[in-house]
């Protein structure tokens, strides 16, 4: 019988690519969504090639007492459901509590099943670092300065990935479990929605950004994200956090890679305020934004995220797209969904 694994957060950018990768390896998944009845969320999951024998959708809520124990009969698990939004109402209950109780419960779950070995936690750069300092960042970093206040999505992932390594350590259960932290992840969807960061592409284009400004993104493409998800499932060497990162590009680089990846630049920055006065200039205005952006701005305007990626290419294998051609892709897939106007469009 071949291999089963559950996938939480089924429908999400990152789950569905590693969902596509699993049924391309013949294996079965069981992957969970809020509603496995709304075709408009799923429709790309189920028309995946192998999903019609191999996948099997369910329902669970993230905040539900005990969501996943009824599916848990499955021999590795990917938890990939977590919310990720930078502004929102009350950051513990919409970002902090759905993140920690939907982390403990599936590891809760996967300690009742002896047959489940491996968990596969995604995690994120943002529980490593919230405001790069010119150190370059390994997987022995950890995010020990966003608050419900300052960076609250950042410090939402910090919170379940810790909680995930205090349960190992205090439950000692019968499965391995290996964290993900991946950089900002771009790349084509499988769906025709937008995910947060391919959306930081769509704003750029639309002219949100009033100018060029000293921000410097560390980038990775989905595919090799869900890549490093599937082989971490297998890899016999797999221990621990992995960093998950191609490389960076400026803002700078970005606007010109969407311009040459054919999207119209009437609304694309121009006015160059990647300097000392212009980073002043938009720290100031960053308070006038939403909670959420303002506070991102503040801990990353000037700074360059530097990282070490040589653990998950030693351990997994894994070899990363070139960053420059991942937005590209990225913005010619954008628009073809319609998300961003064409140059001759």
């Amino acid at each position: 019988m071949s291999e089963q694994v559950l996938v939480s957060g089924a429908n999400g950018f990152i789950a569905s690519h590693s969902i596509a990768q699993l049924l391309e390896q013949g294996k079965r998944v069981i992957g969970t969504v809020r509603n496995p009845n709304d075709a408009t969320r799923t429709a790309h999951l189920r028309a995946l090639l192998g999903a019609e024998a191999g996948l099997t959708l369910v329902a669970a809520d993230l905040t539900a007492a005990d969501p996943f124990s009824a599916y848990i009969d499955v021999d590795a698990v990917l938890h990939m459901a977590s919310p990720y939004v930078l502004t929102v109402q009350d950051a513990q209950k919409d970002l902090v509590d759905p993140a920690v109780q939907g982390t403990v419960s599936m590891l809760r779950a996967a300690a009742k099943s002896p047959r489940v070995k491996k968990v596969v936690l995604t995690s994120s750069m943002a529980a490593i670092t919230d405001e790069p300092d010119g150190r370059v960042l390994t997987e022995a970093d950890w995010n020990d300065k966003s608050t419900l206040t300052r960076n609250a999505y950042y410090y939402s992932k910090t919170m379940a990935e810790r909680a995930a390594w205090d349960f190992m350590e205090r439950e000692k259960p019968g499965f391995e479990l290996i964290v993900i932290n991946p950089f900002m992840v771009i790349g084509p969807a499988l769906s025709s929605e937008v995910n947060t960061s391919n959306q930081i592409l769509v704003d750029v284009a639309a002219g949100v950004y009033p100018a060029i400004l000293a921000l410097e993104w560390g980038f990775v493409d989905v595919r090799d994200v869900a890549d490093a998800h599937v082989r971490a499932l297998s890899a016999s060497g797999a221990k621990g956090r992995y960093i998950c990162a191609a490389g960076n590009r400026n803002m700078a680089q970005v606007v010109q890679l969407i311009r040459k990846a054919g999207a119209a630049s009437a609304k694309l920055p121009s006015l160059n305020l990647a300097h000392a006065l212009g980073t002043g200039l938009m720290t100031l205005a960053s308070y006038a934004q939403p909670a959420g952006v303002g506070s991102y701005l503040r801990t990353h305007l000037g700074r360059v995220p530097r990282f070490s990626n040589s653990k998950i290419q030693a351990d997994l294998g894994l070899k990363f797209r070139d960053v420059d051609q991942t937005i590209i892709d990225t913005v010619q897939d954008l628009i073809r969904l319609g998300h961003m106007p064409a140059a001759n469009g």
